[in-house]
């Protein structure tokens, strides 16, 4: 699927303007994401569709992310090396949770044309520095950027598609959890949260000293190799990513698998500078969760990203709350208060 539709106001300008005519904007894109070859993809970015061929044996897992200016981020606080980088690893950990190979990508971007022009001194436009991100990911977990769109729009949208690949009837679902299995996360929980809290604090003027606590919000990591390590090894019933919250995901997991969840608090890994309340509901820590027979045995490491076991699934009982969270003053109801649109 070919990039087109930018319509600029200065298409009579010379096309080696940087970013911006349509055509020089398309040139630019082209070459940053490179042309297909081998794997996967056949036919990439200057025809009208992509052209992918699985390995034999193989099923796609696609899945799609919205990125909006104002909702999902705030041009004025994340840099777009950091909007670039979040609006694909969505993608990534979507695909981390099924257990799938990453193949390719598709990027539909909508941008105000300021944000394709070059700055004052010649600095790079915000639309360079957007790809940036984005591809140094993408380099990072050989994801090529396939195709998409590009329109002008007076707010900036990005829309993430992200193709893997899963050999066939292995993907790793939300629906195979069941009483006696139990539940295990990767990582640490809150980070996310906590570190958006304090960008909106510093509305976005992060010293330096501190960029780097704010990493697990601004540059989250997908577990990639911890899903597919999972899915190889067959050991996990079901798998969720954690990027809504931790009280949202466990639901989506009982609701899609029947089962009901207990949840220990003292056993959760949190981060240092999170609350609890953050670690249950902050979202976007991308972590995995996934549910495990009783007797399978997991490492202390995946692909060296930790792993905890915090609970376990049980039979929904009537009058017993879908996911109830174990303290030490007893059990109450852990209700869904993780990110959900339109609530």
């Amino acid at each position: 699927m070919a990039y087109s539709h930018f319509v600029a106001k200065q298409r009579n300008q010379a096309e080696d303007a940087p970013w911006q005519s349509e055509q020089a904007l398309l040139r630019r894109i082209r070459s940053r994401a490179g042309t297909a070859g081998g794997g996967a993809l056949r036919v990439g970015i200057g025809d009208d569709c992509a052209v992918l061929r699985p390995r034999p044996g193989e099923e796609l897992a696609v899945t799609t992310d919205l990125s909006i200016a104002g909702r999902h981020f705030r041009i004025e606080w994340h840099s777009p090396e950091s909007i670039g980088h979040r609006t694909l690893v969505r993608g990534l950990s979507d695909l981390a949770a099924m257990g799938a190979r990453p193949l390719t990508a598709f990027l539909s971007l909508g941008l105000p044309r300021t944000l394709t022009l070059q700055g004052q001194r010649g600095s790079a436009a915000w639309m360079s520095r957007f790809f940036d991100g984005l591809l140094r990911l993408a380099k990072a977990h050989r994801v090529q950027l396939a195709g998409g769109d590009l329109a002008e729009s007076p707010l900036a949208v990005a829309d993430i598609v992200l193709v893997g690949a899963v050999p066939r009837g292995r993907a790793l679902l939300r629906s195979g959890a069941r009483p006696g299995d139990l539940l295990y996360l990767t990582g640490a929980l809150g980070a996310a949260a906590a570190g958006f809290r304090r960008l909106a604090r510093l509305k976005g003027n992060v010293p330096a000293k501190i960029h780097g606590a704010l990493g697990a919000h601004l540059f989250p990591q997908p577990r990639v190799a911890q899903g597919e390590w999972l899915r190889r090894r067959g050991l996990a019933t079901a798998a969720i990513d954690v990027s809504d919250g931790l009280s949202t995901d466990l639901a989506h997991v009982c609701e899609e698998s029947g089962v009901a969840a207990e949840v220990e608090a003292d056993a959760l890994p949190i981060d240092r500078e999170a609350t609890l309340e953050q670690a249950l509901h902050g979202g976007e820590d991308y972590e995995l969760l996934f549910a495990a027979g009783p007797s399978a045995r997991l490492p202390r490491f995946i692909a060296g990203v930790p792993v905890t076991r915090i609970g376990r699934v049980v039979k929904p009982k009537p009058g017993r709350p879908p996911v109830a969270l174990i303290t030490g003053h007893g059990s109450r109801s852990l209700r869904a208060h993780g990110w959900e649109h339109f609530a």
